[in-house]
């Protein structure tokens, strides 16, 4: 499998990333090694979490995703075999940029996670109260101390990701070699207008989340219907439910037909087949829901396929 630079940093990864928020939700720990084992036997090794997953779960706290992590770490040996993403900033616990909050929350993170460096670690959001300086600052110093390898951002808007490359190159800090956004076939418009420009300029990867759509572009929700069909996923899809929506979903059809795949597959393609994305995010709570996601990479869609599906989610 061929793999793609990580920006200007020496880290490469496959051109798909497992979404840890399920470990510790919809995925407990047994089925989380099974998921992990298959990921990385596969040939993929881009593992994304966060410290705050998953804490939305009643009883969690948070931790439970990189606690789970950490266990297969240490119980697999797999650890030179992938590149462990977390994230720090929307946790209760640990909220906000500022360099104490970082320096305290990387600790914790590296202890859940059994390893003595996380090989990506991402700002999870903009934190206007911080000057960029301190928290690129503090990074730096991580970098220095061996904890972490490479810094990203995550749902960053495109002019104060523009600003914090500009201040690493200023004050010769650690820049952000990826950002994580939303974007998939119904949500386009915000990343490809004024991200995708920013990013492909500066040579930065881009690990995009909601790859799927909280499961809309599987097509396993086409109706009001079909809502009930998860209690976590369905009221975050109803709002796809119309012309646009429907009209997008019959486009992954008629292209999944033509390739002998299924919709899930053919919206992941079309991703990884975006010169601007390194690795899609997307998430599975079962194995055989993983080989399907899998399958994705074999995808070659023709300029024609991706003409068809642009036309519809335009």
């Amino acid at each position: 499998m061929q793999l793609r630079p990580l920006g200007r940093s020496p880290l490469s990864v496959a051109p798909l990333a497992f979404g840890g928020n399920v470990f510790g939700w919809s995925a407990d720990e047994r089925r989380s090694f099974e998921l992990l084992d298959a990921f990385v036997d596969a040939g993929f090794n881009l593992i994304d979490t966060a410290d705050v997953y998953s804490a939305w779960v009643p009883g969690n706290r948070g931790g439970e995703s990189e606690t789970i992590i950490g266990k297969w770490l240490k119980r697999s040996g797999k650890r030179d075999k992938v590149v462990i993403a977390t994230k720090v900033a929307k946790w209760a616990e640990h909220p906000g940029l500022s360099p104490m909050n970082i320096n305290q929350a990387v600790d914790g993170s590296l202890r859940r996670l059994q390893t003595d460096h996380i090989d990506l670690y991402q700002a999870h959001e903009d934190d206007a109260t911080v000057p960029l300086h301190e928290t690129l600052g503090a990074f730096a110093r991580l970098i220095e101390q061996g904890k972490v390898r490479v810094i990203g951002a995550s749902n960053y808007g495109a002019d104060r990701f523009g600003e914090a490359l500009a201040v690493s190159a200023r004050d010769n800090l650690p820049r952000y070699e990826t950002l994580q956004p939303e974007y998939n076939l119904v949500n386009r418009a915000a990343y490809e207008k004024e991200l995708e420009p920013l990013v492909v300029a500066e040579n930065i990867s881009v690990i995009n989340y909601y790859a799927l759509a909280s499961g809309f572009l599987s097509g396993k929700y086409r109706s009001e219907a079909d809502l009930a069909k998860s209690a976590a996923r369905g009221g975050s899809v109803q709002k796809y439910l119309n012309a646009r929506g429907l009209g997008i979903l019959a486009a992954l059809d008629k292209v999944a037909t033509a390739y002998g795949a299924t919709a899930a597959q053919v919206a992941l393609a079309w991703l990884m087949a975006r010169p601007s994305v390194t690795a899609p995010i997307a998430s599975a709570t079962s194995v055989a829901q993983l080989k399907e996601l899998a399958g994705a990479v074999r995808l070659q869609l023709s300029a024609e396929d991706i003409a068809t599906l642009e036309r519809a989610s335009a």
